[in-house]
């Protein structure tokens, strides 16, 4: 891999991020854009898609894809609820979510290396399951969490108008961004999830335990699914089975903003973060410009394809 390619795969995210930061702060309403409180607000909004952005670098760093985590959200978020009209304790619910969370994916993992089967297809079907679950737990209807439960502070916008303090949410992902970073980088672990992404028959004929590793990633993977859950409850103050319809296209899309390779092998946790913070903002200022809706994906949909553009230019030169 060249010293360009190198630069471009470690910059290209922040470049990213500068370059719409620039676009928004030639318009007129970048007074209104660029404020302490649409700042929190922004950061505030990155929250779940960042959390499922952390367990998703995993998994597409390993070779994988996992489509069923907007499903997984809906449904913890439904169980949290009617965990705590039941009287469970927030660390109780967060637990169990974070367990539930482990299971659908270990689930997945399962599957996918134990039966070779291609992780689109097996988290494609996931993603009906367990959105159907969801609906059948809730029973089609809102659950509303008490509204003194602690849980609500997660995401709580304390002084809407300034940029401190920020919630809860913010720090959770920033610790948990460390973390992720140092499993990644710094375990063997996380040399096995490369390994396997850059090319599994090599890795196992090198003697990694292929199956256990895509088992472990996307069960880690799930745990962030699950208490992305608990943080869209604490956001909207509800469970809902119909929420997070098409999660999963955002949190793929702010880990491929952020410099992963859909092929496996290329990735990192600030990228994604990154990713994940340019998808806010790109929301948010279309928002605050009075754009349509429909404007607004058009122009997402276009940064993705031009971030795939770039991933498979990168992989071109690093053939070279």
């Amino acid at each position: 891999m060249s010293r360009l390619t190198r630069l471009l795969q470690a910059s290209g995210p922040f470049l990213g991020l500068l370059l719409v930061c620039g676009l928004f702060a030639l318009t007129e309403e970048r007074e209104f854009i660029f404020t302490g409180g649409n700042f929190k607000n922004i950061l505030t909004q990155t929250v779940i898609v960042a959390v499922g952005a952390l367990g998703m670098t995993l998994i597409i760093v390993g070779g994988g894809i996992d489509l069923s985590v907007g499903s997984v959200v809906a449904f913890t978020s439904v169980l949290g609820a009617k965990l705590l009209v039941a009287g469970w304790s927030p660390a109780g619910t967060l637990l169990t979510l974070v367990a539930v969370g482990a299971g659908i994916g270990l689930f997945n993992g399962t599957i996918v290396a134990g039966l070779r089967m291609m992780p689109f297809i097996v988290t494609l079907g996931m993603m009906g399951v367990v959105r159907g679950a969801a609906k059948w737990l809730g029973e089609n209807q809102t659950i509303n969490a008490p509204p003194e439960s602690p849980v609500h502070r997660l995401m709580a916008r304390v002084n809407p108008s300034e940029f401190w303090p920020l919630p809860w949410g913010v720090w959770i992902v920033l610790g948990l961004a460390a973390i992720m970073a140092l499993v990644l980088r710094r375990t063997v672990f996380g040399r096995y999830v490369f390994a396997i992404g850059a090319n599994e028959t090599a890795a196992r004929y090198s003697g990694v335990r292929v199956g256990l590793v895509k088992g472990g990633t996307y069960a880690l993977a799930g745990m962030l699914f699950g208490l992305a859950g608990l943080l869209q409850l604490a956001r909207l103050t509800q469970g809902d089975p119909t929420v997070a319809v098409g999660l999963e296209l955002d949190i793929i899309a702010a880990v491929v903003i952020g410099g992963a390779s859909l092929n496996g092998g290329v990735g990192s946790i600030g990228g994604s973060l990154i990713g994940a913070l340019i998808m806010a903002l790109l929301r948010n200022g279309t928002n605050q410009l009075g754009w349509q809706t429909y404007t607004q994906e058009i122009i997402i949909g276009v940064v993705i394809v031009l971030a795939v553009g770039l991933d498979k230019w990168r992989q071109a030169r690093a053939q070279r």
